[in-house]
């Protein structure tokens, strides 16, 4: 079973967002909202996300410059704009400006539903290869990792949840806690995380994931 998708959904008018997360977390998204576009901000540029809802009428920051922020700052997660602003106009500047799909207020529920559901659909087929440190290549879809040295390697469901998740933010350090709760939700012992870390380790090479001691792993060789 892949991931639980993870879901930023920013709008300002507290109801309609209380809506949009009940509605998006019903569908089995892992939802975190922000109404403003300085939290928005905050909240993308810190963790990792596979599809943003985003308003464009913020208060302290608009959301088109969200937008183009996070775009100078590498951040590909796709990017629907849900807005009042729906003339033709509108719709051009806000792909122009960074974002994949424009849908204007008000909407259909089920639209919304398809539109993000096909947003995340692309994502995924243009990421099923993963370029990992030393030459390695993951595809999250067959989880068969290809070494440099040509060998190829079939991964567990739960090894290869584990390394995609690790490879979301290559420089980054992940906490234990954070992997625990988003790569195995069902676990209760940490040590699950350790174990896995193992098996990939034994699989791919000590060097494929480096042990940050008193915080967590990151992938590749220190």
């Amino acid at each position: 079973m892949p991931p639980t998708p993870r879901l930023l959904v920013v709008e300002d008018d507290a109801e309609l967002l209380r809506m949009l997360e009940t509605l998006f977390t019903g569908e089995g998204y892992h939802v975190r909202t922000a109404r403003d576009g300085q939290r928005a901000l905050h909240l993308a540029l810190t963790e990792d996300w596979d599809a943003l809802v985003l308003d464009r009428g913020l208060p302290l920051i608009d959301g088109l410059d969200v937008l183009g922020k996070l775009r100078a700052a590498g951040i590909e997660a796709p990017t629907l704009i849900l807005s009042a602003l729906g003339n033709p106009a509108d719709r051009v500047d806000g792909l122009d400006r960074g974002a994949e799909d424009y849908l204007a207020k008000p909407f259909d529920v089920d639209e919304l539903l398809a539109r993000v559901r096909a947003l995340l659909r692309r994502h995924r087929t243009a990421a099923t290869t993963i370029r990992l440190p030393g030459g390695a290549a993951f595809d999250t879809e067959s989880r068969l990792v290809r070494l440099a040295s040509s060998e190829v390697v079939a991964l567990s469901e739960r090894e290869a949840d584990l390394l995609r998740e690790l490879s979301r933010e290559p420089s980054q350090v992940f906490e234990r806690e954070t992997l625990l709760r988003r790569v195995f939700p069902d676990a209760e012992d940490i040590g699950v995380v350790d174990t896995y870390v193992h098996y990939l380790r034994r699989k791919l090479g000590r060097g494929c994931v480096t042990t940050i001691r008193g915080i967590g792993y990151r992938l590749g060789e220190s």
